[in-house]
């Protein structure tokens, strides 16, 4: 196999200023994808690109705030104009918003969390499925959590958003069965993110798997030989069945690891 798989390819990629987005962008770009890197820190996309350079990959910076739909709108056309295509989408960007009774939560905490975890990804969806088409095998994958399965008091925003994005992506891959698209989404379990650590800020986070370690699943996802379509895909079940024990974390063994 080539040392870059992905060479010739666009991958575009939200959320990439920290956390598991940066993760992928630059293993995507280690593996020879023109990555387009999003996110709301131009900052944190300026010291990701340099990392990118000094690994010998190439990226392209786009600041983003998903909140702006008009700009994720723009999003199809601005890749059209120069690349007439988009091979990968990693659509990792999202929120935690409030965790409090759904009684005390506010109308814009609660509309907040909706817009951005589903909204703006259908968002992205309606803009890049026609340049997705029109590579030789477009690949999306999408994060969700354990959380969708609504069974967490006190997380009714973030849940309720995700097994909507959960709905939202299985119904556009039902869409892509018959093309050359494929859809999926990733369950990355407990990781050592900022986002998990301001849900459980007691967390030994030493603990947890960090992002890097999750970039060969959404490697395998997002390769032209990847035919999975559809599917929730959790990392815990990933990874190989001959991993010690030691290595899981507490929350694995509380229970925990899917949110």
């Amino acid at each position: 196999m080539s040392d870059l798989p992905f060479k010739g390819r666009v991958a575009l990629v939200t959320g990439a200023s920290r956390g598991i987005g940066r993760a992928v962008a630059l293993g995507l770009a280690k593996a020879g994808a023109h990555v387009v890197i999003t996110a709301r820190s131009l900052s944190q996309l300026e010291s990701l690109d340099d990392e990118i350079q000094a690994a010998g990959g190439a990226a392209t910076l786009l600041h983003l705030d998903l909140k702006k739909g008009d700009r994720i709108d723009q999003l199809g056309p601005t890749l059209f104009q120069r690349w007439e295509k988009l091979d990968i989408l990693i659509a990792n960007a999202g929120i935690l918003g409030p965790l409090s009774p759904l009684g005390h939560i506010t109308e814009d905490g609660f509309l907040t969390t909706i817009d951005v975890n589903l909204n703006a990804n259908w968002r992205l969806i309606r803009t890049l499925d026609p340049l997705l088409k029109r590579s030789d095998a477009g690949r999306a994958v999408f994060v969700t959590s354990g959380a969708a399965k609504g069974t967490y008091a006190y997380w009714g925003p973030y849940a309720a958003s995700k097994a909507g994005l959960e709905a939202l992506v299985k119904s556009w891959a039902a869409e892509l069965e018959n093309t050359n698209v494929r859809a999926n989404l990733i369950n990355p379990g407990a990781t050592r993110t900022q986002m998990r650590a301001k849900a459980f800020p007691g967390e030994n986070s030493a603990t947890l798997p960090a992002p890097e370690d999750l970039v060969p699943l959404f490697l395998e996802l997002a390769s032209p030989l990847c035919q999975r379509n559809g599917d929730v895909v959790k990392f815990r079940d990933w990874r190989p069945e001959d991993e010690p024990s030691s290595t899981r974390s507490p929350a694995e063994v509380a229970g925990t690891a899917e949110l």
